[in-house]
């Protein structure tokens, strides 16, 4: 149902229940908010990336078969344990979302609580909630204007018609774009350069981006200064010498 795989740094956690569209039934959800709980716990671990089982689909959304008998109380729910969005902006650590395939209603909300999205040539988004005859609870009415502009938003989200990677990638959705054979490749390669940072820069650094992008511009540069002030008094010149050389050996080798 939910596969987790560590490779170094990094860790791949795959929605695995390809039979049905890796819908997030409650069982999934529910093991979802737990690996992420020991991803961001593990201090052996910088990096998460999140994929779906199979070409089909990274998530179909919620399991509607199991909303028809449960009720639609899990689209609003706020809970980590229930709601997945919740869970993976709970981790302080980078995620990077390789989508694997369609993104659908709830998996599009999944989608966008992914710090990177990295698209295969197949993957296609789509917000139908309005089709269904719900309201999106887990974030994406907000999200998704800030993201593309409230023109393209609208036209998705009151069509529910697909969005295909190409023209994802050209309104800013998704990061890039490449084959379904070097999805993983490429999301893992990012994944280490990033892995690359200390852990705990890494995760000053996300929530110091994610803190300010919940405010004004004006309010944000205060986040930044505040935020910066306390964590570079810590700094020593020693510190910064060695990562300078650090980073003129790196830019050697690339």
């Amino acid at each position: 149902m939910l596969d987790v795989e560590r490779r170094g740094p990094v860790a791949i956690v795959t929605l695995n229940r390809p039979e049905a569209m890796n819908a997030l039934s409650k069982a999934l959800r529910q093991a979802l908010h737990d690996a992420m709980v020991a991803l961001d716990a593990d201090p052996e671990v910088s990096v998460v990336i999140l994929t779906g089982a199979g070409e089909k689909a990274f998530t179909a959304g919620l399991d509607l078969k199991e909303l028809g008998a449960d009720g639609l109380g899990a689209a609003n729910d706020q809970d980590a344990r229930s709601n997945p969005v919740r869970a993976v902006e709970a981790c302080r650590k980078p995620v990077i979302g390789a989508i694997n395939g369609v993104a659908i209603t709830g998996g599009f909300e999944l989608a966008l609580a992914c710090d990177v999205l990295i698209a295969s040539e197949s993957a296609r988004f789509a917000d139908t909630h309005a089709r269904v005859g719900i309201m999106p609870g887990w974030g994406l009415s907000q999200k998704l204007s800030r993201l593309i502009g409230i023109y393209r938003a609208k036209e998705l989200s009151l069509t529910g018609n697909f969005l295909d990677a190409r023209t994802a990638a050209d309104w800013g959705l998704v990061n890039r774009v490449v084959p379904a054979a070097e999805l993983l490749p490429t999301a893992l390669k990012l994944a280490q350069d990033m892995a690359s940072i200390p852990v705990e820069t890494l995760s000053f650094y996300k929530l110091l981006i994610d803190e300010g992008y919940g405010q004004t511009f004006g309010d944000g540069l205060k986040i930044e200064h505040a935020r910066s002030t306390g964590h570079n008094r810590e700094v020593t010149p020693e510190k910064v010498e060695e990562r300078r050389r650090q980073v003129m050996a790196r830019g050697r080798s690339q």
